[in-house]
């Protein structure tokens, strides 16, 4: 099998979706069936809007309605590839058949009272969904439901974190392949991670680790996702290591206030931001996607003495990526962003279409809040969970 840079060398646009009104991309899910050509490619819209494509040529398969205030992410199920969730500033998480051609949620999960949700993320159990609040006074809070309620129950909060973060949560992810194990990230710089399985927050925090500003991404990462990525508003990078929990080793393996001139790039450009960073797992590289704000990609591998440009990608977007997705199974990358297109790399691709990089960007409402971060230390959890604020 080819390496990943191999497989980056190769890409080129496939296909390209513009749709006819400057909305941003903000988020992309891919279904579980995807690879075989039997689910869509889930994209969150600024327009509050949840679409729904084929993976194969990104034609639109359908598109979800019901949200009130702006998307925070979308998720499918992993065991039910039917079911996806989408969450929303308007307070709730829905789920929704996407076999269905009725634009109505199967379920809506709500908190009482309703606080504006930042993010959020299901397990890989499909048993629990977890969701990040706007600062509400002086607390933020993290907000658990039972996922798999049945339809018609009451959707309320099963339990609910609220000492740990002191801002907005911007990142919630739990560990690919341990349902108890959830990661957090707040813009007031602590990325915070839990065992769930523990009867309280304070004996459920395992570690606190300081990014030193506005958490932007978390990206479980290493054999065994034993590593966390972070990635922050100011552009900052992080990688810590949660294998030494138990340990008298540092977890800070990288840690760089502005990674954006870390790697070389061509003609001696700069990155303007980070998109985010994944985990191939079939390769074993931590990812991380760069760019710039005329829609230039480019494509890093993130490793202990920092980032190794694998791929420069042009002649796809026209404004600012939001959102990408890596499949490693099939070597194709989706991506989507402020110039409403979306676009699907494949190796050896010729594009058909030469409709293409025409801007759609608008002046949208959807700003990221990049707050002043609290200085917190690093630590080790241990049954005294709580952060000296």
């Amino acid at each position: 099998m080819d390496g990943v840079e191999e497989k980056f060398a190769a890409l080129s646009v496939a296909h390209r979706l513009q749709p006819s009104e400057p909305t941003y991309l903000l988020d992309l899910a891919l279904c579980a069936d995807s690879t075989s050509g039997d689910g869509p490619v889930a994209v969150s819209c600024s327009n509050r809007s949840v679409r729904l494509h084929s993976p194969d040529n990104l034609a639109l398969l359908g598109e979800l309605r019901g949200h009130t205030g702006a998307l925070c992410g979308v998720r499918f199920a992993h065991a039910s590839p039917n079911l996806l969730f989408s969450g929303s500033a308007d307070g709730t998480l829905r789920s929704w058949d996407t076999r269905s051609p009725v634009s109505r949620p199967v379920q809506v999960f709500q908190s009482a009272p309703s606080y504006p949700l930042c993010c959020f993320d299901v397990s890989c159990s499909d048993a629990v969904l977890c969701a990040g609040t706007e600062q509400q006074g002086e607390d933020s809070f993290l907000l658990f439901w039972d996922a798999r309620m049945l339809k018609g129950g009451a959707g309320g909060v099963l339990g609910v974190y609220s000492e740990s973060h002191s801002d907005d949560i911007t990142q919630v992810r739990f560990h690919p392949r341990n349902p108890d194990r959830l990661a957090s990230g707040s813009t007031d710089g602590l990325v915070n991670v839990f065992d769930l399985s523990c009867g309280s927050e304070e004996e459920a925090l395992l570690a606190t680790c300081n990014s030193s500003s506005s958490v932007s991404t978390v990206c479980w990462a290493g054999k065994g996702y034993e590593r966390l990525l972070c990635l922050s508003h100011d552009e900052g990078l992080h990688l810590w290591d949660l294998g030494q929990l138990d340990t008298e080793e540092p977890l800070t393996i990288l840690s760089v206030a502005d990674a954006r001139g870390s790697a070389a790039l061509p003609s001696g450009a700069a990155l303007d931001y980070f998109v985010g960073g994944a985990w191939s797992e079939v390769e074993e590289k931590l990812l991380v996607v760069g760019g710039t704000r005329r829609g230039e990609l480019s494509l890093l591998k993130c490793g202990d003495q920092g980032l190794q440009l694998l791929k420069t990608l042009q002649g796809g977007h026209s404004a600012t990526v939001r959102c990408f997705l890596w499949d490693s199974a099939e070597g194709v990358l989706i991506t989507g962003g402020e110039d409403a297109q979306l676009l699907l790399w494949k190796p050896g691709a010729e594009e058909l279409s030469s409709e293409k990089r025409s801007t759609m960007k608008s002046a949208s409402a959807l700003q990221l809040k990049t707050r002043r971060h609290l200085k917190h230390g690093s630590r080790k959890g241990g049954g005294g969970g709580q952060e000296q604020r």
